[in-house]
């Protein structure tokens, strides 16, 4: 275990707002970490914790405590922590390293990055092979489905709430996306390309974003043009998944239904997630961990932690930004 994964273990443990002091402490406890001769390690904590902040790793957040302080915590707690209103939560950031253009990792490797982000969102995901649908030799059938298709569910606790969903329209309780993915994107004509491609291919969907890797800033201002005509959002993937960024919102729509039947009929694997999607809106209650379950297997595989991050990377020859040194 790294020390960034003894953080996040520890704030996963805990579920409140913690110092990096009491972090610290909790890794000692829990031996998740040997710092050894390590002179300084509660500071080195301190330290990781603000690199998480300031290179935008959207699974933990801080706000501003007493004397100046820093309280840490898991964004997917948020809803459920005693957050003082009045308190500024700090979204700092640094302008992110260049990383140098690497032309060997393929881009069906981004998948796994793209899922890892959105399932951190408890979006779930499931790549849609080309290759796989009818006709799959139609060159036009590239514009038909996209690279990969979620599922956003909203989330009901209360049994008033559940039962009351059931006389409401099921299409409000759930969200489709579709997302195309690039490498990179460093001409005019390679945008507007690929943004007309995931405005085809996101048609059926009520959410559709064009996602790359590489991204040069100075198409920036045209994206934005092309986001409030047409709607399609823009995420910068990066490497560490977590440190993803929605450059632009995607704007919501109706879903297609007729598209949506067309697809089934082309790529089975799509009509397979139509129909587990189906099965967990209707499901009944007693069962509906094990529809979870089967949904969750059949999507796509999402990392565990930051060392299988780091290691698929190099594997497959995606630059990672390592953490800076710290004594």
């Amino acid at each position: 275990m790294t020390i960034k994964e003894a953080i996040l273990k520890s704030l996963e443990d805990l579920q409140r707002l913690l110092t990096h002091n009491e972090i610290h402490e909790h890794i000692i406890n829990q031996n998740y970490y040997n710092f050894g001769d390590a002179k300084t390690p509660a500071a080195t904590i301190s330290a990781l914790l603000g690199d998480f902040i300031r290179k935008n790793d959207q699974r933990v957040k801080r706000i501003k405590g007493d004397k100046a302080t820093y309280l840490y915590y898991l964004a997917k707690f948020e809803q459920d922590l005693d957050i003082n209103e009045v308190a500024s939560i700090i979204n700092e950031k640094i302008e992110p390293k260049k990383l140098k253009k690497n032309e060997t990792y393929l881009e069906r490797d981004l998948h796994k990055l793209l899922c890892s982000y959105l399932k951190n969102k408890n979006i779930y995901t499931k790549t849609i092979l080309h290759e796989e649908s009818k006709n799959s030799k139609d060159d036009h059938q590239k514009w038909i489905h996209p690279d990969m298709i979620g599922i956003e569910f909203l989330s009901l606790s209360s049994k008033i709430n559940k039962a009351f969903m059931k006389i409401l329209n099921k299409s409000d309780t759930f969200k489709l996306t579709s997302y195309e993915i690039k490498k990179e994107i460093n001409t005019d004509y390679e945008l507007k390309k690929y943004y007309f491609q995931a405005v085809s291919n996101s048609s059926w969907a009520n959410y559709g974003y064009l996602v790359a890797f590489e991204i040069n800033d100075n198409l920036k201002d045209e994206m934005q043009r092309l986001n409030e005509s047409f709607g399609i959002g823009i995420i910068e993937l990066k490497s560490n998944p977590y440190e993803s960024e929605i450059l632009f919102q995607s704007k919501f729509k109706e879903l297609d239904f007729k598209t949506i039947d067309k697809l089934c009929k082309v790529n089975e694997k799509y009509e397979n997630f139509i129909e587990l999607i189906e099965r967990m809106l209707t499901i009944d209650e007693r069962n509906y961990q094990s529809v979870e379950y089967e949904l969750n297997s059949f999507c796509d595989e999402y990392f565990e932690n930051d060392s299988e991050i780091k290691e698929y990377c190099q594997k497959h020859n995606i630059i990672f930004e390592e953490d800076e040194k710290i004594e």
